[in-house]
């Protein structure tokens, strides 16, 4: 398919950007936790060589792994933490009274 194609309003352009290396590798870690296979699709998606890559794997693998929290309940089960914002009604002034 083409960039450019023809509608009613005019010709219309596709732009087409690869993605950037870090946008590869956290695809990459979405799809899978093996290392080696992560390169692999991070390398498929930049068009590059899996040796460049795998080092970068490496570094977001360690980042990661630290930016990592789990709250443990009982029996070392994991748990879900739902943050609500609470909003509160302002009223208008009474001070403003018809009398």
């Amino acid at each position: 398919m083409s960039g450019d194609w023809n509608t009613k309003y005019g010709v219309r352009r596709v732009r087409r950007d690869p993605p950037t290396l870090e946008e590869a590798i956290f695809a990459a870690m979405g799809i899978t936790d093996d290392p080696t296979h992560q390169a692999e699709i991070a390398a498929s998606l930049m068009g590059l060589p899996i040796e460049d890559v795998q080092n970068e794997v490496r570094k977001a693998s360690r980042v990661a792994a630290r930016t990592t929290r789990v709250i443990a309940g009982e029996q070392g089960a994991q748990r879900s933490v739902v943050v609500e914002r609470r909003v509160t009604r302002r009223f208008a002034s009474l001070d403003k009274r018809v009398g």
